[in-house]
């Protein structure tokens, strides 16, 4: 008897939103009808989002793709001869010789896409645990020297090295440490995070159990938003699995260093995606923001020493321990090593998600890699970093992707998002977004954000409405002062980033209502 054919159909949310299950049922349904052994396995995605449901049939010659694959194609995908890779309309050849896939470094998200997310004997075969083998053989000291060698720093947002906080809590005094992972990915246009736990849930799990035994560790937390149902389920079962096999638990793969590991889903507040009013969540209470100091790094979770990183930080360690944390840092640039997986989003024409290293232009992400507008205009604006990220305009997209390049242009690189505007969008309306954004989401902790984001909104009002809109500018300039200087948090103090950045690059339309009253 013949070996069944394989055929990969993503289990992705992206996919699933587009008719993945019925494609693939209908794929199963027309193999039985055909006579034909094929073995359906549900992977993540690959990231080329503008192609799902993305179908890889396995050749002899490598996994080929085929996409977009409605229902209606599936029939004739059988009749192309396509479980050989034969071609049709939809064929865009081997997957790994796609040019979206060429142009990556995929460390981080080697095995999204590839293997089906909840098989631990796939996982292996593709070099999982290795890193894990290694931090327990190495010891926690040398596992944090291999993390701040590596250059890796906070995927979430802040940037901050993730050697010098494991480093802390590696050497700070306590009866009881933690891991908890900040999986409350809340800025527009992202889903790293989403994907890499719908997709390969146990390299999180590698990640959070190396980050155990290097600082010592015993338990564990996932704090996940609530509005991610699928990533739930697949990390709910990926623990299971790692418990049953012996990953988790007692003694971690035999060392005798036990982790124990737990997911505890969020009630939809963006503020939760801070670290210090996460805590507070999980600790029950409501989610607001600490003042700092102490950090959660000496007092974090129920006052232990605690290590929060985001997803993409914790799941990037497995492959810098496994390859050593010189092999991570070769790539990049400057303060900037290793890769990052870039989301991009909006008005692109093949938005979706790229592991690359830092270096890149921007305009290289959104206009080689992306393809550029959807609509096909010019591009006007790109933000960069969720929606407290800076607008940045067409002249200065050549900047590279790099912590400081960016901040040199007053932006932030975030959570790796860029969102796509044409040239049709309003700036100012945009402004007074950010600023309705953070009224709504405020923890309401400190007057200059909850005060300030309402008071924005009321002067962009007056601005759009043609209201003296230079006294009015000078009001919104003093008052993103005040936010940044004063707020305790990122909410209040980012907000104006987004503002004056649209006020800076795009003083038009700010003055456009004026110039309309004049010209009346």
């Amino acid at each position: 008897m013949s070996a069944a054919l394989r055929i990969y159909v993503p289990i992705d949310a992206a996919a699933l939103s587009v008719g993945a299950d019925a494609v693939a049922a209908h794929i199963a349904g027309e193999a039985a009808k055909r006579g034909a052994s094929v073995e359906i396995i549900r992977n993540g995605s690959r990231g080329m989002l503008w192609l799902e449901p993305l179908v890889e049939v396995e050749t002899p010659s490598g996994r080929v793709a085929y996409g977009p694959v409605t229902v209606s194609d599936v029939a004739p995908l059988f009749d192309a001869n396509f479980l050989t890779g034969g071609a049709h309309k939809l064929g865009h050849g081997l997957t790994d010789e796609m040019d979206w896939m060429k142009r990556q470094n995929r460390f981080t998200f080697a095995r999204v896409g590839v293997i089906d997310p909840l098989s631990l004997d796939a996982y292996r075969a593709h070099g999982g645990f290795k890193g894990l083998e290694k931090a327990i053989a190495i010891g926690g000291a040398a596992t944090v020297e291999e993390v701040r060698v590596s250059g890796l720093r906070g995927r979430g947002g802040a940037g901050f090295p993730t050697g010098i906080k494991w480093k802390t809590v590696h050497d700070a005094k306590g009866d009881q440490k933690y891991i908890v992972c900040n999986a409350d990915e809340g800025d527009s246009g992202t889903f790293a995070d989403r994907m890499l736990m719908e997709g390969d849930p146990f390299t999180l799990i590698e990640g959070m159990t190396i980050a155990a035994v290097a600082v010592g560790a015993t338990q564990g937390f996932i704090y996940l938003r609530s509005e991610y149902p699928h990533a739930f389920r697949t990390l709910q079962t990926a623990i299971r699995l790692a418990e049953r096999a012996g990953i988790l638990g007692k003694s971690v793969l035999g060392s005798g260093q036990a982790f124990h590991l737990e997911v505890r889903l969020g009630a939809g507040a963006y503020i939760c995606g801070e670290e210090t009013s996460l805590l507070e969540s999980l600790e029950g209470k409501r989610g607001i923001v600490r003042a700092k100091p102490p950090i959660p790094a000496l007092q974090g979770l129920f006052g232990k020493p605690t290590i929060v990183n985001n997803v993409i930080s914790l799941s990037s360690v497995p492959w810098i321990l496994a390859n050593g944390g010189a092999a991570y840092a070769a790539h990049g640039l400057n303060r900037s090593l290793g890769t990052l997986p870039v989301q991009i989003a909006g008005n692109i024409k093949r938005g979706g998600l790229a592991e690359l290293d830092f270096g890149i232009s921007v305009r290289d992400i959104i206009e080689g890699l992306g393809g550029g507008t959807l609509s096909g205009r010019p591009i006007r604006a790109v933000q960069v970093g969720g929606p407290l990220g800076a607008y940045i305009p067409n002249d200065l997209l050549d900047t590279p992707m790099d912590y400081e390049a960016l901040a040199s242009i007053r932006a932030m690189l975030g959570h790796g998002g860029f969102v796509v505007f044409d040239d049709t969008v309003d700036m100012a309306k945009q402004a007074r977004f950010a600023f309705a954004f953070c009224a709504k989401e405020s923890c309401g902790k400190c007057t200059p954000c909850r005060i300030g984001a309402t008071r924005g909104v009321e002067t962009m009002d007056r601005i759009i409405a043609g209201h003296e809109p230079e006294k009015n500018i000078t009001v919104l300039r003093d008052l993103g002062k005040l936010m940044t200087d004063a707020s305790l948090c990122a909410m209040g103090g980012l907000t104006p980033m987004p503002v004056l950045s649209a006020l800076n690059h795009f003083p038009e339309d700010f003055d456009r209502a004026a110039h309309k009253l004049a010209a009346e």
